[in-house]
């Protein structure tokens, strides 16, 4: 696999994404949303992981070379970033990307606030074909009710933010809007899929959805 990275233009100015490209690319591609940390090391390696597995894998930058290095300051980058300009750095990036590798198909999927990101986009984006949101939050339901993309919503059963409740009523939308959201959930802690930091990476919960995940895209793109 190559690196690169990817500059183009947003409707807030300049921005690039990471790009981990395989060693044949066959133009499906999946976009991997960062979370409230930024494009941080941890991001670029799932990036790879996807490049290893046959996809080419984009990584947005939403916080525009901006990395959090304590909880407070990612929670202040996250809440600075309006919804609508992280949605326009995504469309920006598929569009950039396509020109650029000839991509057709794009799956997307996120962690954290890149969940968020994920399932929002997978509901307002043109030019998706798959989601897989991470323990996100979900969007309002007017906005949910556009979702015609399949779509894996995973989560953690000891998440004290994307808890329970929260995921309850994400399914019981899927299930009276009829929407194309299979929902799967772990014995795990919020961020259990991120290996950087052991007081809540699940091996065994991030090993398993990293099956489901890779075998879902490759099913849908």
């Amino acid at each position: 696999m190559t690196n690169e990275t990817l500059q183009f233009e947003t409707a807030n100015g300049p921005t690039t994404a990471f790009v981990s490209l395989p060693d044949n690319n066959d133009g499906k591609a999946v976009l991997v949303i960062q979370e409230w940390w930024g494009l941080n090391d941890h991001i670029k390696d799932i990036a790879n992981r996807y490049a290893a597995e046959g996809f080419v894998a984009i990584a947005p930058d939403l916080y525009r070379g901006r990395l959090a290095t304590n909880p407070e300051e990612a929670g202040k980058f996250m809440q600075s970033l309006a919804i609508e300009d992280g949605l326009d750095t995504i469309r920006c990036a598929i569009e950039s990307a396509s020109l650029a590798h000839g991509i057709t198909h794009f799956g997307i999927t996120g962690y954290c606030m890149g969940g968020t990101y994920a399932l929002r986009s997978a509901c307002e984006v043109e030019g998706i074909s798959a989601a897989a949101a991470f323990y996100g939050d979900t969007p309002p339901e007017e906005i949910l009710q556009k979702l015609t993309v399949p779509t894996v919503f995973i989560s953690g059963t000891r998440d004290a933010w994307i808890n329970p409740e929260k995921v309850a009523a994400l399914e019981d939308a899927a299930e009276r809007f009829e929407l194309p959201i299979h929902s799967v959930k772990y014995e795990a802690d919020h961020a259990f899929f991120n290996n950087t930091r052991p007081e809540v990476y699940d091996a065994d919960a991030a090993k398993d959805a990293w099956a489901l995940v890779i075998g879902f895209f490759k099913d849908k793109l």
